[in-house]
């Protein structure tokens, strides 16, 4: 019994030698001399000012700093006690930002009190319904992922790897008038067509393939970096999802990003945009990927200015094929057109407005 004792005690020696130098190289948790008065998140409006509280917990406190989105907003030298503020979060547009409080002491010393802000948009969308007016044959076979009128050729893209291509498709048989596929490596995914170039996103191979538009030949191929989904341009920008609530308008030579917006309603984010559309309004028409549902976006800023219900057409085209994905506009006819992925059917379409 006795020899269990001794083995005990000096275990517990041993256990003390290794984890009080442990306990002892813990840092210090460091009070914050200034925070802000709400614990959770911030969820505010774009054209929203919110009124907060900065409470300032110390007297050493020299000055305090308001950083938001990485930026300086405000600075405050010697506070005292609570500092009443304004808080206009659509600065910098829709999305998730990081809002900071930066407290600096008398002796240099630091803390920081962070947030995280989510601003939504300031628009309830309107609620338009697609509406059939004349349907076309469409190949079951084509996994549409980009669909956009060109000089009146319907051009079309499709995914799946070995049977991704880029097509001229007539529109009265559906059939492929001429068209180009895709090494069995790459999942192709939307197109535009911008000058005399066709570019065509690839889904995880991080590959923008481009084509002459008229003989559908690869000319070239850029990289990027991240999913590629949905593809259009207003003329000067190239306009591309991931899948995500972000689009990004990337320039047409060197494919660098130049601007990014998240695209959000009054109540949430609108994540999984897939095929895109620029419309003769000027704003981006977005399939959202497994809804029967196209969102209208301001390019400007990201706000969703509309809703499309299309289910009537899910319901007469879909037959046995996949989601709906793929909307174009004909600017020589001047009409809509939406189908989707193995459809049997391709429609032209109206946009009214629901009365609910």
């Amino acid at each position: 019994m006795k020899k269990y004792l001794i083995i005990g005690l000096i275990l517990a020696v041993i256990g003390a030698m290794v984890i009080v130098p442990l306990l002892k190289e813990q840092p210090e948790e460091i009070e914050l001399a200034a925070t802000f008065d709400f614990q959770d998140n911030l969820a505010t409006r774009w054209d929203e000012a919110v009124k907060i509280n900065l409470n300032v917990l110390s007297e050493d406190v020299a000055k305090v700093e308001l950083f938001y989105n990485d930026s300086l907003f405000q600075t405050w030298e010697k506070p005292k006690s609570t500092i009443n503020y304004l808080f206009k979060a659509g600065f910098y547009g829709l999305g998730t930002r990081v809002v900071k409080l930066v407290a600096t002491l008398n002796d240099g010393t630091t803390t920081v009190d962070e947030r995280m802000v989510r601003v939504l948009s300031d628009i309830d969308p309107e609620l338009w319904i697609a509406k059939p007016v004349t349907s076309y044959p469409h190949s079951v076979t084509n996994f549409t992922q980009g669909l956009e009128f060109n000089d009146g050729i319907l051009f079309e893209s499709t995914g799946q790897k070995g049977q991704s291509m880029v097509a001229h498709v007539d529109l009265a048989t559906g059939s492929s008038l001429k068209k180009m596929g895709l090494d069995a490596n790459y999942f192709g995914e939307g197109i535009t067509v911008f000058g005399d170039k066709v570019f065509q996103l690839t889904w995880q191979e991080q590959k923008c393939f481009i084509y002459n538009k008229n003989t559908l030949q690869i000319e070239d191929d850029i990289a990027y970096t991240g999913e590629g989904w949905g593809l259009c341009n207003d003329g000067k920008s190239l306009i591309m999802s991931n899948g995500t609530e972000r689009i990004v308008f990337r320039n047409p030579k060197t494919f660098e990003i130049e601007r990014t917006i998240e695209v959000y309603t009054n109540e949430d984010a609108v994540a999984n945009l897939n095929e895109l559309e620029y419309g003769p309004d000027g704003y981006i028409y977005a399939n959202v990927w497994m809804t029967n549902k196209v969102v209208v976006i301001d390019p400007m800023n990201g706000k969703v200015l509309a809703e499309i219900d299309a289910t009537d057409l899910v319901t007469q085209g879909r037959g046995n094929g996949d989601v709906l994905n793929g909307i174009a506009y004909n600017p020589a006819t001047k009409k809509w057109y939406m189908t989707g992925k193995n459809w049997m059917k391709l429609f032209e379409v109206n946009f009214s407005k629901s009365a609910v």
